[in-house]
């Protein structure tokens, strides 16, 4: 009898290949259920910090001021009507969308300058660019308020050195919206650049060399090497820096509190304003709940975007 035959004929080695597979099997949910088990603390915690809140802000925006009554969606009805909340939507995106657009460009230039300079410099001027961004936000918004103040305004006093009259910044509408907008863009800058610093460096040399032999200047460069490579990472800065901006509430609050006529406000200040000083916390929940569809459609397409770019490369 030949060595196949007897393999064939004796059913000892497949029982014992399926009770290893089935050990295997075992091992596997196994490991599963400890990592759910290490995951559930966190888990439990978004629910208590995150679920929770939201499903009950959406309670809360279904209920008339005295919370006695369930009103369904009359409150995001009344909120279509009102001359001031159309602008807090058109103030919340303008700011919002202005100042990630700016971050990330002044963010992907100074990464390319930082990406140039010698290790032991870029160190200094890596930890000074990221000053803005480490200092609390609240004290960096005072310290431009007194730079913005009409009456001891350091810009109006040098634009005074050269002639020129003084500016109320914070006293008009629109230039109290760019000085939001600067100052927002001062702060968040540094956290665009850390993360575009990261991925510049991990773009791999010998890309750029391939590209310089095939006859590719810095502009092909950039266009065919280094954005393809750094776009999952723009995205996802892109998505973040989306989210906290649309939620800001220091700058605003800080700067202007909304003013000057209701024209600063963003959603976060004017539900604060509206539930918070008016004491009305279902008129509030249901602005703060604005903010959802938004940045929910946003993330769609910025994490779909993502995951395909992802496929392609893994395929």
């Amino acid at each position: 009898m030949s060595h196949a035959a007897a393999v064939l004929s004796d059913p000892k080695p497949s029982l014992r290949a399926a009770n290893r597979n089935s050990a295997l099997r075992r091992f596997a949910r196994r490991r599963s259920t400890i990592g759910f088990l290490l995951c559930l603390p966190l888990i439990l915690l978004i629910a208590a910090l995150v679920i929770y809140p939201a499903v009950y802000a959406i309670y809360l925006a279904m209920l008339n001021k005295r919370m006695t009554r369930f009103i369904g969606l009359d409150n995001f009805a009344f909120l279509f009507r009102r001359d001031t909340f159309k602008l807090v939507i058109f103030q919340s995106t303008l700011f919002a969308v202005t100042s990630v657009v700016l971050k990330a460009l002044l963010g992907f230039i100074l990464a390319h300058l930082m990406h140039n300079i010698p290790s032991r410099a870029q160190r200094i001027w890596r930890g000074l660019l990221l000053v803005p961004w480490v200092i609390p936000l609240a004290l960096s918004c005072l310290g431009w308020w007194w730079l913005f103040d009409p009456a001891y305004s350091a810009f109006n006093w040098i634009l005074a050195q050269f002639g020129i009259q003084p500016v109320a910044w914070l006293g008009k509408p629109w230039t109290a919206r760019l000085c939001m907008i600067a100052v927002n863009v001062w702060y968040g800058t540094p956290f665009f650049l850390i993360m575009y610093l990261a991925a510049l460096k991990s773009v791999p040399e010998q890309l750029y060399e391939a590209a310089a032999i095939d006859g590719a200047g810095a502009l092909q460069k950039l266009r065919f090497v280094t954005l393809p490579m750094m776009r999952n990472i723009i995205s996802i800065t892109v998505l973040f820096s989306l989210i906290v901006t649309f939620a800001d509430f220091d700058i605003v609050r800080l700067l202007t509190a909304g003013g000057p006529e209701n024209t600063t406000h963003v959603f976060a200040t004017y539900a604060f304003v509206s539930g918070i000083q008016s004491g009305d916390i279902p008129l509030g929940a249901a602005i703060s709940l604005f903010m959802v569809p938004i940045l929910g459609v946003a993330a769609y397409f910025v994490l779909r975007g993502v995951t395909q770019r992802t496929k392609e490369i893994g395929a």
